[in-house]
């Protein structure tokens, strides 16, 4: 890491990378996870690994309030709301979509930490987004505050060095383990753990292969994000890119629906993963990601028969706030 960015020591650090025999031996290929979902308890998943530095900032810019903004479930917000509290900030989140009637999942524990919520119509809120957080910081200025924005999934330049850093820890996990892995696979829901991921690995395991499995926008939107965010960060820090035209890799077919609507077999295979290796994945990042590796793994789409390694970025929040609909779509199968 590059000496002088701020860091805070939030997560718990390194987090393990579990070898998944019998699915493994169902499918003729090694699969290995790093358990990214084990980087703390309430703040569990990947998150935190990038909210170490975005806070980090907030405090060496002596802000008092943090404000940061997703969807009604977001892993993201609920992990900037209990961080914030754990270091006496204040953090407002600026949530998309209507306030439900059950407050559960990820939103309920928001809540529990104090945080000041606002809810935004879908279709305004993705067209003015910008407008909201600026309209907000200015109220803050005003109230007397002194607030640090911090983007969706905190996928910016500073965000990147979450995951750059992840890598170097990957590449001693593989040397430990004597594993020399074709791919490296996650879930894209904002951009900014891939980016971290692929610049990280350019630079630790170069000639491994990140692929991203988006879980809302589509390949260009994510490829043109991940490299935005990647330029960002180069330029913000003096940081030598080592990437090349293939090094961002997204797939976009297994989105079903939308965000955070899951298909029943994305569901079949929470559940099956679960049952066969005690492994719990999420309806809207992780579980969607995990069917499309699995997927493109039955289709001949991962050629090679080196290891596959799966970042679980956490998330299992969310999948109590969406039950209903997973035991009524496990009903119909």
């Amino acid at each position: 890491m590059m000496a002088g960015v701020p860091r805070l020591q939030l997560a718990q650090l390194p987090t393990p990378l579990q070898f998944l025999e019998r699915l493994s031996e169902r499918c003729q290929r090694e699969i290995w996870v790093k358990r990214d979902d084990l980087t703390g308890h309430a703040v569990s998943g990947n998150k935190i690994r990038k909210l170490e530095y975005s806070l980090a900032k907030a405090r060496q810019e002596g802000a008092d309030l943090v404000i940061t903004c997703g969807g009604v479930q977001s892993n993201h917000c609920r992990a900037t709301a209990i961080l914030a509290a754990q270091l006496g900030l204040k953090v407002q989140l600026l949530l998309r979509g209507d306030e439900p009637e059950l407050v559960d999942g990820n939103l309920f524990l928001d809540q529990l930490a104090g945080a000041q919520i606002s809810y935004f119509a879908r279709r305004y809120y993705s067209a003015h987004l910008d407008f909201i957080v600026e309209e907000t910081c200015e109220q803050a200025r005003r109230e007397g505050h002194k607030p640090f924005f911090i983007p969706t999934g905190a996928s910016d330049a500073v965000g990147v060095w979450g995951y750059y850093n992840a890598s170097e820890e990957l590449a001693r996990d593989f040397e430990r383990e004597q594993i020399a892995p074709d791919y490296l696979i996650s879930a894209t829901g904002s951009g900014g753990t891939q980016a971290g991921l692929t610049a990280g690995v350019a630079e630790h395991m170069p000639g491994l292969q990140v692929i991203g499995y988006a879980v809302c926008d589509d390949e260009a939107w994510f490829c043109n994000k991940v490299k935005s965010d990647l330029a960002d960060w180069s330029e913000a820090y003096g940081m030598p890119l080592k990437t090349h035209d293939g090094s961002v890799q997204v797939r976009d077919r297994y989105i079903g629906e939308g965000y955070a609507i899951a298909s029943p077999a994305v569901f079949q295979s929470i559940r099956d993963l679960l049952q066969l290796e005690g492994l719990l994945l999420d309806p809207v990042y992780t579980g969607k990601a995990f069917y499309g590796m699995l997927s493109d793994l039955e289709a001949g789409l991962l050629p090679g028969d080196g290891p596959l390694v799966f970042v679980h970025t956490g998330g299992s929040f969310g999948l109590f706030a969406q039950r209903e609909q997973m035991l009524a779509s496990l009903r119909d199968l």
